[in-house]
């Protein structure tokens, strides 16, 4: 058992909606089937005054309040996203400022596509585990973007989480994380392109199915675990599709997957997708219930998490900001013109 764990979390998720069906109407295509197809049937939208830094920041917040943690006592802040505000300019500084953490701290911006939340968890579990710090904050935050009519828009979505990593009080501890990791190229975005590329099906069998197997396969065989041990299990999730399908290719049941689905309502939030599903776990455990989570990021990789809550969790407060089944249950519908304003689709002016 690693010497760290999670002692608080918190979520955020944009208001704004809008559904496969209002994008259809647009591009000419049945949108409510591609929603069906996927899984998903309305997706989080960015306001324009909303990105990575704002989310993030909030997600922080919430999780600095609900565990009593003084941000004066953070030793590292670190971002995962693949939607920083800024090519050179780090998104985890200004979010540690706006929280008042000390600048005695480090702070990086982590990116691996989807599980760059998942890879920053591990390293505060590193630096924690070691006695280097107190508490390391691990942040998976998106405001993913899909080119106008391609399959992607339908899902790619916009939130995030924030987990606080240390070693008191903790409310679920990790047995175990590995990783599993190859260069398979099934997603890309190049400098210079507003866009990301994609290898259509090669994202399935050789990208998405092949790491998240390995890695949850391994795990369990590091640990002696069966997938009948755990209580909750939470996959990264491009659309709802996905993690149904390696959920019950694994062996795990449909209950066992129920809180760590979140995409069909909310849509992929990238580097927030696994983490999400995870807060919204921690919103329903129980204490001594085992959870498995396994991230996955294009290009490409996966990290597995074996954790299991603790009777510390009875007296966690989760009173502090909205459950992640809030986020799920409300939100702003739009319509397709503003959505476009919102995601900077239009081009005012030819710049």
């Amino acid at each position: 058992m690693l010497d760290a764990g999670i002692v608080s979390y918190g979520a955020y998720v944009p208001r704004y909606r809008i559904t496969p069906t209002e994008i259809g109407k647009v591009w000419g295509t049945d949108g409510a089937a591609m929603g069906q197809g996927l899984n998903v049937f309305r997706k989080s939208v960015p306001a324009p005054d909303e990105d990575t830094i704002t989310i993030s920041t909030e997600a922080l917040r919430i999780a600095l309040t609900r565990g009593q943690i003084d941000p004066q006592e953070l030793g590292a802040v670190y971002v995962g996203s693949e939607s920083h505000p800024y090519a050179v300019k780090p998104t985890a500084t200004v979010v540690a400022q706006a929280v008042g953490a000390t600048p005695n701290l480090t702070a990086a911006d982590f990116e691996f596509a989807c599980k760059a939340g998942t890879a920053a968890i591990q390293t505060c579990l590193g630096l924690v585990g070691a006695g280097m710090i107190r508490y390391g904050v691990a942040i998976g935050s998106d405001t993913s973007q899909g080119a106008p009519g391609d399959a992607l828009e339908y899902s790619a979505s916009a939130g995030g989480a924030a987990f606080i990593v240390g070693r008191e009080k903790v409310i679920a501890k990790v047995h175990r994380t590995l990783s599993y990791t190859t260069d398979t190229p099934d997603f890309w975005r190049r400098e210079g392109q507003r866009y990301p590329s994609h290898s259509g099906r090669f994202t399935g069998e050789p990208a998405y199915f092949r790491h998240v197997t390995e890695c949850a396969q391994r795990i369990m065989a590091a640990v002696g675990s069966k997938p009948k041990d755990y209580a909750h299990v939470v996959f990264h999730q491009p659309n709802g599709k996905f993690p149904q399908r390696v959920g019950r290719q694994l062996g795990f049941t449909d209950p066992q997957m129920k809180y760590g689905l979140v995409t069909p309502y909310i849509g992929n939030t990238y580097s927030g997708a696994a983490l999400i599903g995870l807060a919204n776990v921690l919103d329903v455990a129980l204490p001594d219930q085992r959870i498995l989570m396994v991230g996955y990021g294009s290009g490409a990789g996966s990290d597995a998490f074996d954790l299991e809550t603790t009777e510390e969790l009875t007296r966690y407060d989760r009173a502090y900001g909205p459950t992640v089944q809030g986020f799920l249950d409300s939100g702003v519908e739009l319509p397709y013109a503003v959505y476009a304003k919102f995601r900077g689709k239009i081009n005012m002016g030819g710049s």
